[in-house]
Parts: C-alpha cells; structure tokens; sequence
C-alpha cells in the first residue's frame, strides 16, 4: 500500500497501486466502504487481470486518513482526488466507481475531463436525495450519529451485508454521515447533468437484482451506454466479482 501526503485537509490519502499494462484503471467505492476491501478480487476476474489498477480509500475510509475538519462531500472528495491524480502526473485513465463512488467520479471527471478516456460507474447517484442507507443515516442529528448511531446502522443492515458491516466497522463515523449528506443535499448542478455534459465514453453498470430501473432505457437515449450483471444488485464487486469484472472489461474495451 502507498501513501500521499495531503495539505489540506492535513492527511494521508492510502492506494493500492497494482502494477500491470495498459491504461491504468483507477477505482473508487462507495459509502462506508473501501476499495482496499472491495476490489482486489475484481482485478483476478475476465478482462482485467494484468491491468494496472489504483485502489485508493477516500479520506474518512479504510486506510486513508479520517480528518475531522473536512466536509467529506462528493464534491470536496473530487478536490482531494484531483490533488492527488495530479501529483502522480497521472493521464490517460480510465475511472470506474460505485455508488457514491460514482457521485464523486462525475465530479472528479468534471475537474479533470482531458485526463480521462473512459468513465464506468456501477449503480452511481445521480441525483440528490440519497439511497436507502444514505438516507437513513442522513436522518441521524450528527453528534447522535457519532456517539450511537453509526453502530445502531451497523447492527440494523450488518446481518443482511457482512462486507458492508466489516467496512462501515473501521470507516469514520463522522465521515459517513457527512458523506451520506452530501448525498441527500446534492449540489447546485446535479451529477446527472453533470454527467450529460461529459464527451469521454460513458457507461453505467447496474445488477440484475435491482432491475427494473428507470435508467437503463434513458441513459442509452441521452448517448451513455448501460450493462447489466447476472446475480448481483447494488453490491455488484461483492454478489459477482467476476461479472462485474468481465462488465467494466467490456465498458473500456
């Protein structure tokens, strides 16, 4: 695992850069959760195996730092990346994200649209007002949510997603329910207009299980191609890795 050094907020940001050919692929997650966890597995599966990857936990996640004095926004996670993309003078990317996740790529891909050849989001927020646990834990006062409710959300979903739970266990309580807000609030420009107005290569991943969806017929109309993985809804990496694999192979190929 490496490290880069972050001047504001004062933090380390932790990556997994796993060498390979090829494009380098970088890949974020979603809420609570970390790529350090969720994508290694992935990167044995069809299509990707040999590839260059960055994994990188957002700041708040995983082995990243967790600092108190940052907003920890889809927005402001966007900045932190952009800092470090540019600090590896990395170009020619391809950038694949997951729920949040993929909140925080447009956003990135909006800062930084010369630096990336392909986007692939599985199952993103596109449009404010969160998810089932996005806003479930938005609905915490923060300080509450601090001191109770981030194992109060543990307990409630952790029987029915055990790799959710292990992640949520080590990631900032404080930075999940900021994040989840800056899910429900959204921002002055939607991602999905954001995402409309993007010229690289587009496509969006969803799990069969979480079909049917409103998006797979009007993503394909506004030019943004879509996929749909067998056995798997919204936590793709974990129900079929190796579907999701042979999907984002396909998405960049």
């Amino acid at each position: 695992m490496k490290s880069h050094k972050l001047s504001q907020p004062d933090s380390w940001l932790r990556y997994h850069d796993i060498p390979g050919q090829g494009a380098p692929l970088v890949m974020l997650h979603g809420l609570g959760c970390s790529s350090s966890f969720d994508y290694p597995r992935l990167l044995a599966g069809p299509g990707l195996i040999g590839r260059r990857a960055l994994l990188v936990d957002l700041l708040g996640h995983g082995f990243s730092d967790k600092p108190k004095d940052f907003s920890y926004t889809p927005g402001a996670q966007a900045q932190i990346l952009a800092q470090w993309l540019k600090a590896l003078d990395l170009r020619g990317f391809d950038l694949f994200a997951h729920s949040m996740g993929g909140s925080i790529a447009i956003e990135l891909a909006t800062l930084l649209p010369n630096h990336i050849r392909h986007l692939v989001l599985a199952e993103p927020n596109l449009d404010s007002g969160g998810g089932t646990y996005s806003r479930a834990l938005a609905a915490w006062d923060e300080v509450d949510y601090v001191a109770r409710g981030h194992q109060d959300i543990i307990n409630a979903f952790g029987a029915d997603n055990p790799n959710w739970a292990g992640n949520m266990a080590v990631a900032s309580p404080l930075a999940v329910h900021r994040a989840a807000q800056g899910l429900v609030n959204g921002g002055p420009v939607s991602w999905r207009e954001q995402l409309l107005e993007l010229t690289m290569p587009r496509c969006i991943i969803f799990g069969e299980k979480s079909l049917p969806h409103p998006d797979t017929e009007w993503l394909p109309r506004h030019g943004i191609a879509t996929q749909v993985v067998a056995n798997a809804g919204h936590s793709l990496a974990w129900d079929n890795p190796a579907g999701l694999a042979a999907a984002i192979a396909a998405a960049l190929d």
